[in-house]
């Protein structure tokens, strides 16, 4: 199938290269003539492991290319992918639609008749139908149709998320759009995968609904944990515990230092918002959101408690600023939140960050920027994992602790084991979740 998709962002690309690689041909637009330029060549504006390998491949077949050119790309294609974004309005709970809406205005004069649209876009409930009713607004003659085909894609693994997804969500509201979004999905490797077919409304309220819903898990794991720090319990076996039940499984049950990133502050956000319109408050979301940032907090106490109760011309080293391993995104992760407080109450930080420096020089321009642990590491008071890269897991810590001006650690992950801290050198020691 010939198919465009609107949007060279991290979904965008992900979706580009993954449908090309199933045997469509894509192109993928951006306005961004230097953005183009680079894809063009394979390389790609975000991290995300084993995309710029699939981007190469399916520029090397012809079966992806790139272009500025909107009305060119669809006008070849038979399918229309919408994948640009809808971050948040500031100081809001509301999500801000100018780029979506702009595209639709764009597309109400170019489409061909019985073209699908498919929105990839998180967006709110009852967006897709107003984006539909607005182009028939515009162009009463067009014969079009569209689609709500939310993305669950987990930064880090989004490509093997988008090749093995667990369900796959199709809105919609006639035969043939169903039909055309079967012939995208039902591929070999995708055969044995649950397709739901719903509603518009219904399938954007599933994208809100799962990431609200996992966030709020992530919450009720961290209080956990601050309560396990409070009675000698470890929250690991807890979360293991938990985890052995059928009906409330192990994933989302890694306490640490709060979630962040693109989706989960922002969609838990989203639906919040959309309670209070509908005045069907959304309580344990409000709570959820609530926990996490207390969690943030406490990690800041926690970490001034490791210190002896003050952090002032304290050297304290940072592995990890990114919200996760794997990723370059620094949306809502915890260490905006954490690393400012430190440097208010006068700690001098150093960053170490496979590959959030990029980003994270602008955000943290008084921290100091190491490449290398070991260097970092020499004459500090402290050292805290806010990252669980796995370059971080297999470090030598012996060789960290015997060049540390103080041995203390506030491992935010539990990446380490923890008489494996005691045995190289470790005097103090935090573990999220354990006493």
């Amino acid at each position: 199938m010939d198919i465009s998709i609107i949007g060279g962002g991290y979904v965008g690309l992900v979706t580009a290269a993954c449908l090309s690689n199933n045997g469509h041909t894509v192109i993928c637009v951006e306005r961004s003539k230097e953005k183009i330029k680079k894809l063009s060549t394979g390389k790609t504006p975000i991290f995300e492991p084993g995309l710029e390998e699939l981007i190469k491949l399916n520029l090397g077949s012809g079966k992806l290319s790139f272009t500025t050119d909107l009305s060119y790309a669809v006008k070849n294609s038979e399918a229309v992918f919408i994948a640009v974004g809808t971050p948040m309005i500031e100081e809001s709970e509301g999500v801000d639609l100018k780029d979506i809406c702009n595209v639709f205005k764009e597309l109400a004069y170019i489409l061909k008749d019985n073209t699908l649209v498919i929105v990839k876009s998180t967006v709110p409930v009852g967006t897709n139908r107003m984006l539909r009713d607005l182009v028939r607004g515009m162009n009463p003659t067009l014969n079009f149709d569209i689609v709500s085909n939310p993305e669950f894609l987990r930064q880090g693994s989004a490509i093997k998320d988008f090749e093995n997804p667990d369900r796959i969500i199709i809105g919609s509201e006639t035969k043939a759009s169903r039909d055309i979004m079967e012939s995208v999905y039902r591929i070999e490797k995708l055969s044995k995968v649950p397709i739901l077919h719903t509603g518009l409304e219904s399938a954007e309220l599933i994208k809100y609904a799962a990431n609200a819903f996992l966030a709020t898990k992530v919450s009720f794991i961290n209080e956990i944990a601050a309560l396990c720090e409070k009675i000698d319990a470890d929250v690991n076996i807890v979360s293991k515990g938990l985890g052995l039940d059928d009906r409330i499984g192990a994933r989302f049950l890694d306490a640490g230092p709060g979630y962040g990133g693109s989706c989960f502050p922002k969609d838990a956000a989203a639906l919040v918002h959309l309670g209070k319109e509908k005045k069907v408050p959304q309580r344990v979301t409000e709570a959820g959101i609530a926990a996490n940032n207390a969690t943030k907090q406490r990690m800041i106490i926690n970490i001034i408690n490791l210190c002896n109760g003050c952090v002032e011309d304290k050297t304290i080293l940072v592995l990890g600023v990114t919200f996760k391993a794997d990723t370059g995104d620094m949306r809502e992760a915890p260490s905006l939140t954490i690393i400012p407080a430190l440097m208010e109450n006068g700690a001098n930080i150093r960053i170490v960050d496979p590959v959030g420096q990029q980003e994270g020089l602008s955000l943290f321009p008084d921290a100091k920027w190491y490449d290398d642990v070991y260097m970092a590491a020499k004459n500090i008071d402290c050292m805290i994992v806010l990252t669980d890269w796995q370059d971080f897991k297999e470090l030598d810590l012996y060789r960290i602790a015997s060049n540390m001006r103080k041995k203390c650690i506030g491992d935010l992950r539990n990446i380490f084991p923890r008489e494996t801290l005691k045995k190289v050198g470790f005097e103090s020691i935090f573990q999220v979740g354990k006493k």
